[in-house]
């Protein structure tokens, strides 16, 4: 059983979800990825939310990003946003980030499902060791990264 389901609004918001899949991936998270409209399709939404079995789930829309909420309301467990971008990208972004009082959504940036499979696995591992030590794993290599960026950038840096 998938322990996050990513649910997108519609098959376009596809490439922002892959970035979530791959770090779940990456860290042996088992997952599932539906669409699901908010507008069209809000049986089908309430229906995932309520029977996946998910620990967490994945809210992927642009436009009005009404989804992310309804997922909220129909489940009581953790739903991260994630806004796709557009024409108006504020749009979706606000949305997310604007829930009514007493249905929180976690909301990340822009196309950032990267960002949320690693707070969907922050979640997870308030109660998974195993998950908290790739984070710190995951973590540390970030931090090894940073620091041969930043010797290569002083060696052919003239100041």
């Amino acid at each position: 059983m998938p322990r996050v389901l990513i649910i997108l609004g519609s098959k376009s918001d596809l490439p922002v979800a892959e970035k979530a899949t791959k770090i779940l991936k990456s860290f042996d998270i088992e997952y599932d990825v539906a669409v699901a409209s908010a507008h069209r399709t809000p049986e089908r939404v309430a229906d995932l939310a309520k029977n996946s079995g998910a620990e967490v789930f994945i809210a992927v829309a642009g436009l009005s990003a009404a989804l992310p909420g309804v997922v909220a309301a129909a489940t009581l467990k953790p739903v991260i946003g994630v806004p796709v971008s557009g024409k108006l990208n504020l749009d979706s972004i606000l949305s997310i980030v604007q829930m009514p009082g007493g249905i929180p959504v976690a909301c990340v940036g822009l196309d950032r499902g990267d960002n949320a499979a690693l707070l969907a696995a922050e979640i997870l591992a308030v109660k998974d060791d195993e998950i908290q030590a790739k984070l710190a794993e995951h973590r540390s290599k970030m931090a090894e990264d940073v620091a041969k960026d930043s010797e290569e950038v002083s060696r052919n840096v003239q100041c």
